[in-house]
Order: C-alpha cells, then sequence, then structure tokens
C-alpha cells in the first residue's frame, strides 16, 4: 500500500508522488518472483551472446528480448545463441539459486527442487526455429 501525497503539476504532464509503505506485501513479492527470475536467466542469455559475439568479431545489438544483426552474419549469432543458450542452462541453475537464498536468507525453508526430465539441451543447437 501507499499513501499518495500531492499532485505534481508540469508543463508536460501531471504526476502523484508515493510514499512507499514498509509493509512487505507477501503475495505480490511470491507472485513477482518467478517472472523476473525468468526475465534475469533471459538478461543472463543475452549478456553471454553479445559478449560472445564481440569475441567473435560479429555485430551484434539487443534490447530486451530483441537480438539484431546484419543479414550476412545471421546464421553466425543463430549459433553463437544456441550454444551459450546450451552453455547457461546445462549449469545447475536451480541448485544455484537455492544456495544464495539460503545464504542470503538464514534458516529459509524452499520446497525441494523438481527433478530434472529428460531433455537433451544440445537439440536446440539443430533446431531451426529455437530463435527466430
Amino acid at each position: 500500500w501507499h499513501l499518495v501525497l500531492p499532485q505534481v503539476d508540469s508543463s508536460l504532464q501531471k504526476f502523484w508522488v508515493q510514499k512507499p509503505s514498509t509493509v512487505v506485501a507477501k503475495r505480490s513479492q511470491r507472485t513477482a518472483f518467478p517472472p523476473n527470475y525468468i526475465h534475469s536467466l533471459d538478461s543472463a542469455h543475452m549478456m553471454m551472446t553479445a559478449m560472445e559475439c564481440k569475441a567473435q568479431g560479429v555485430a551484434f545489438a539487443g534490447v530486451h528480448d530483441c537480438f539484431w544483426t546484419h543479414a550476412a552474419t545471421a546464421d553466425a549469432v543463430g549459433a553463437i545463441l544456441r550454444d551459450t543458450f546450451v552453455q547457461l542452462h546445462s549449469r545447475p541453475l536451480l541448485e544455484e539459486l537455492v544456495e544464495n537464498m539460503k545464504q542470503v536468507a538464514p534458516g529459509i525453508t524452499l520446497p525441494p527442487i523438481p527433478p530434472k526430465g529428460q531433455l537433451d539441451l544440445r537439440m536446440v543447437q539443430k533446431s531451426p526455429y529455437f530463435f527466430s
């Protein structure tokens, strides 16, 4: 909950200043965490892709979930995207998350990590529509 303070008028717009509450909205925190965690993985994948493109001298630009390159280097970026995806998601991400959460919040009780399935991540390297 927020306490709404006075309206501020400028020549371009009106806005209201809010004073944040000290109460933690537990439900909001619970529902916000999963998409934010996934977004952080997407961001890590983009950063890994950008770094590898730079290392290989391939033009690359990206914003949020949009990746760009020149038509002549599209295949190279496609291969880099797949390789960095496999590299990132081959890590024990959930285990690392749980370990980090236990360090940040000692005594926290978390549900067990679900068992892994049979997906062979390397299959994405052969998928023509993995990222399009």
